[in-house]
C-alpha cells in the first residue's frame, strides 16, 4: 500500500472556501465583517496566522480596511485581519483562496458547529463530494443515558 499526502504544494491553490456574510459592525474605528464560516472550518489563519487572499464576490467598490471574523465566540476566530475589502451586505459571498489543503481534515465541530460541505468541479460541472453535516450527525454517536 502506498500512501500519499499531496499537501499544500500540490492541492493548496486548487480549493476555495466560500462563506456568507452575516453582518458588518464597526467597533471604535475597527470594521468587522462577520461571516457564517470560521476557525472550525478553516483553522489555518487562526492557528498559523496563515495568509489567504480574500475577496467579496461581485463587489469591488467602497473599499476600506476590515477584519473577517467567524461566528465562534473566540478571539482567534478570524479568517483575515486588517485587509482591504468592499462594503458588504447580508448574504454576500466571501471567497477565501488557497483553501484546498487541510481544510476539511483540520476542521472541527467546536462550538457544536457542523462541518461544511465539499464540492468538486470537473469539466465545469459541480458535484457534492461531502454533504454538510447536520445537527443530527453531530449527536448520532451520543449514547442516551436518561
Amino acid at each position: 500500500t502506498i500512501v500519499c499526502e499531496p499537501g499544500r504544494f500540490i492541492v493548496g491553490n486548487s480549493g476555495y472556501f466560500l462563506t456568507k456574510v452575516l453582518y458588518e459592525k464597526v467597533n471604535k474605528d475597527r470594521r468587522f465583517i462577520i461571516v457564517d464560516g470560521g476557525m472550525n472550518d478553516l483553522i489555518r489563519p487562526s492557528l498559523y496566522n496563515a495568509y489567504h487572499k480574500i475577496e467579496v464576490l461581485d463587489k469591488d467598490s467602497n473599499i476600506s480596511k476590515a477584519d473577517v471574523v467567524g461566528p465562534v465566540c473566540e478571539s482567534g476566530d478570524f479568517l483575515a485581519k486588517n485587509i482591504e475589502l468592499p462594503k458588504t451586505s447580508h448574504n454576500d459571498i466571501i471567497v477565501v483562496h488557497s483553501a484546498g489543503a487541510y481544510g476539511f481534515v483540520m476542521s472541527s465541530n467546536y462550538n457544536t458547529r457542523p462541518k461544511a460541505a465539499e464540492v468538486a468541479i470537473e469539466n465545469k460541472k459541480d458535484r457534492i463530494i461531502r454533504e454538510r453535516e447536520s445537527f443530527e450527525d453531530l449527536i448520532a454517536k451520543e449514547k442516551r443515558f436518561l
